[in-house]
């Protein structure tokens, strides 16, 4: 009896201390950053028809991560929790330990944070962090993109370009005069990110289908008006072959 109570502590010592160690890991390599609550600027009447109608919200506190989550990151996830890896975790580009994670689904993105004991952000979060309380268009202001701002496409929809240096996607956190107010990086550009929650109109949240996801921030690819930071793209949750969506976590405060 004595030997099977002690097997059980140090099954459940051993588990902890990994929890522990994984977590420190992921702190280590990408903070997170306080995030003020309050009122701002939600949506936007000059964008989409999903963008509409702007409105003010009033939102808690929270954190969220610094960066995008890296590939190098994942990797480890992967390792200590025993679930899958991305599309391109072996690809010669994309792949590569510095780059933003891609090749995930909303659910690989939502269980790698939920690891962590953390969660996706909703798209108030996003806004509130990438807009701050004046309603920016962009991470940095409302200064047209640029390549030393953002890694972005060319102007014609869904191209790559590569003024900004690179091809596809760039290290997480290269372009920081990109950043916003508060220090957190890639909010826009680099690549799309998953947003917690179901797709929806802000006109009527009645009776909606639960049928898409939501990514937001724009990619390598797109071009300043899929940057902006109130655009809105519906998207298959389970599709993971994107070579530019990835994601981020956020913490709540309770």
């Amino acid at each position: 009896m004595i030997f099977y109570k002690l097997n059980i502590y140090i099954f459940f010592l051993f588990f902890f201390i990994s929890e522990c160690f994984a977590e420190s890991l992921f702190k280590k390599n990408n903070p997170f950053i306080f995030i003020e609550g309050g009122k701002f600027i939600f949506g936007n009447n000059n964008g989409e028809e999903n963008e509409k109608p702007q409105s003010e919200k009033n939102i808690e506190n929270f954190y969220i991560n610094k960066y995008e989550i890296s590939n190098l990151i994942f990797k480890e996830y992967v390792s200590l929790s025993g679930n899958r890896n991305s599309y391109f975790f072996d690809h010669f580009y994309l792949g590569k330990d510095t780059h933003p994670v891609v090749g995930v689904s909303w659910k690989d993105a939502k269980d790698f944070c939920n690891f962590y004991n953390a969660d996706l952000p909703t798209e108030q979060q996003y806004e509130r962090a990438t807009r701050g309380f004046n309603g920016n268009l962009y991470s940095w202001g409302n200064q047209k993109p640029s390549p030393n701002l953002v890694n972005m496409g060319s102007k014609e929809c869904c191209n790559p370009d590569n003024k900004d240096g690179y091809d596809a996607t760039s290290p997480v956190g290269q372009f920081n005069l990109g950043k916003t107010q508060e220090g957190v990086m890639d909010l826009t550009g680099n690549v799309w990110e998953w947003m917690d929650g179901w797709y929806y109109s802000y006109k009527n949240n009645n009776d909606q289908e639960e049928l898409f996801r939501v990514l937001r921030g724009g990619s390598w690819k797109n071009n300043a008006w899929k940057l902006r930071s109130t655009y809105r793209m519906a998207y298959n949750g389970d599709f993971r072959y994107a070579g530019n969506g990835g994601f981020r976590c956020i913490k709540n405060i309770k």
